[in-house]
C-alpha cells in the first residue's frame, strides 16, 4: 500500500506557513520534517503517523482512532498512529499536525 496523496496534500496545506519544512519518503509513506525532525507522515499503511511528547503518549491514546506506533514488534513511545477515521475532517487533522509540528519544533535541528 502507498500513502494517500490526498492526505499528503492536506498536510502540506496545514504546514504551508511553517518554516523549515521538508518532505521525505520514509517508512513507505511521506514524512514531513521540521528542521530535520519528523513531525507527521502520511503512512504507507494508511492514516497518519504523529510524533508526540513521549510523556503524553497515554493521554493522547485516549482519543478515538489512535493506536500506539509499533515498529519491529515494539511500541515506540513518542509516536502514534491515527486511522483514517480520526483525520477525516480538517479540524481532526489540524489537531494532530499541530501536535506533531509543535514537538518537532522543540527538538534540536538536524
Amino acid at each position: 500500500m502507498t500513502y494517500d496523496d490526498d492526505l499528503a496534500y492536506r498536510i502540506r496545506g496545514l504546514l504551508a506557513e511553517e518554516c523549515g519544512v521538508d518532505e521525505r519518503s520514509m517508512f513507505g509513506g511521506l514524512a514531513f520534517l521540521i528542521n530535520g525532525n519528523m513531525a507527521v507522515a502520511a503512512s504507507g499503511q494508511g492514516g497518519l503517523m504523529v510524533r508526540i511528547p513521549p510523556e503524553e503518549t497515554e493521554s493522547l491514546l485516549e482519543f478515538d482512532h489512535t493506536a500506539p506506533m509499533v515498529m519491529s514488534g515494539r511500541e515506540a513511545r513518542g509516536w502514534l498512529r491515527v486511522s483514517d477515521d480520526g483525520i477525516r475532517t480538517e479540524r481532526q487533522l489540524q489537531r494532530w499536525v499541530t501536535i506533531g509540528a509543535a514537538y518537532a519544533r522543540k527538538l534540536p535541528p538536524k
